[in-house]
C-alpha cells in the first residue's frame, strides 16, 4: 500500500488537504471518499487498507473547515463550493487513474453531499457509495428553531454554534468512541449558513431521488440517532437503481463497529459486482 499527501486551493480560496493510498498491485477502480460533518479524511485510513487489499484505490480531501484543510471550522462561504471541491477530487482521480472506473463514496454529510453531486452535477461514474447520509436528522428541529436558523441566514451566516453531537451514538465500540473523543481535529461546530444550505440539500435530494439513475449502494444502521435510517429507506424506495441495506442495530458508523468486516465486505462486494 502506497499512502500520498496533496492538495488544492478551494475556488474560496482556503488550502485544501488531499490524501490517497494506493495498492501495490494494479488498481482495478477507483473510490473517491467524502467525510462527514466535524469529522476528517484520515479517520478512513482502516477502510482504505482494505479497499487496498482489494484491488482498489481511495482517494479523498478534507472538506473546508474541517481536518487539515483551511477555513473557520464547520462553516462554508456556499454549498456549491463543497460540490466544486468534489469536482477537483474527481477530475484528480481521473487525471492520476486514467481509465479505472470511478465510485463516489461519501458518509454523513458527506452522502448529503454525494447525493446532490450526482443529482445536480451528473458526473460519469460506476456507481455511488452512501452511507448514513444527513437527508434529514434523526430528530428534526422544532419548526421554530429552523425559521430562526433561516433568518440567521440571512444576517449572520458565519455564525457558528455546537452541534451538540453525542459521541456514543457514533458507534457501539467504546475504543471507536473513545477515538473520536480524543482526536484533535474532529470539532462539534457547524455555521448557520452550512446548517440551513445542508438542510435544504437533504431534503432537495429526497425529493429528487426518482432521478437518481447511477447505480447506488445506500446503508444506513437502523439505531442510528444521528441522522434518520427511515428517509434513506424512502430514498431508496424512490431511486431508480438502487441496492439498500438495513444494518439491524448499528449506529451511525458502519465503517467504525465491530462489525465494521462484515459492513466493508459488503460494499467491496457491491463495488466487484459493477466492475464484471
Amino acid at each position: 500500500m502506497t499512502h500520498a499527501t496533496s492538495g488544492w486551493r478551494s475556488p474560496d480560496g482556503l488550502q485544501i488537504f488531499a490524501q490517497s493510498w494506493q495498492p501495490e498491485t494494479a488498481p482495478r477502480a477507483v473510490v473517491c471518499l467524502v467525510h462527514g460533518l466535524g469529522e476528517h479524511s484520515s479517520r478512513y485510513g482502516h477502510v482504505a487498507r482494505a479497499f487496498n487489499r482489494a484491488g482498489f484505490c481511495l482517494t479523498t480531501f478534507d472538506l473546508p473547515g474541517h481536518g487539515q484543510s483551511g477555513g473557520k471550522r464547520g462553516h462554508a462561504l456556499t454549498y456549491a463550493i463543497l460540490l466544486d471541491n468534489i469536482t477537483t477530487l474527481l477530475n484528480r482521480a481521473a487525471e492520476d487513474y486514467p481509465g479505472l472506473p470511478c465510485f463516489l463514496y461519501g458518509h454523513s454529510f458527506g452522502g448529503n453531499l454525494a447525493l446532490n453531486y450526482v443529482l445536480r452535477r451528473r458526473p460519469t461514474l460506476a456507481g455511488a457509495i452512501v452511507t448514513s447520509p444527513w437527508l434529514q436528522l434523526a430528530t428534526e428541529p422544532p419548526a421554530l428553531q429552523t425559521r430562526l436558523l433561516a433568518l440567521a441566514d440571512r444576517v449572520w451566516p458565519g455564525l457558528t454554534f455546537a452541534t451538540r453531537l453525542d459521541i456514543t451514538a457514533v458507534s457501539r465500540d467504546p475504543n471507536s468512541v473513545r477515538a473520536y473523543q480524543t482526536d484533535p481535529l474532529n470539532h462539534d461546530r457547524i455555521s448557520v449558513r452550512l446548517a440551513t444550505e445542508a438542510n435544504r440539500a437533504g431534503a432537495w435530494a429526497l425529493a429528487h431521488a426518482a432521478e437518481f439513475t447511477r447505480p447506488l449502494l445506500l446503508m444506513h444502521g437502523s439505531h442510528d440517532r444521528i441522522t434518520s435510517h427511515l428517509a434513506s429507506q424512502e430514498f431508496a424506495r424512490r431511486a431508480p437503481n438502487c441496492t439498500f441495506k438495513l444494518w439491524d442495530g448499528l449506529f451511525h458508523e458502519p465503517h467504525n463497529e465491530p462489525e465494521q468486516g462484515e459492513v466493508i465486505d459488503f460494499i467491496l462486494n457491491w463495488i466487484e459486482a459493477r466492475l464484471v
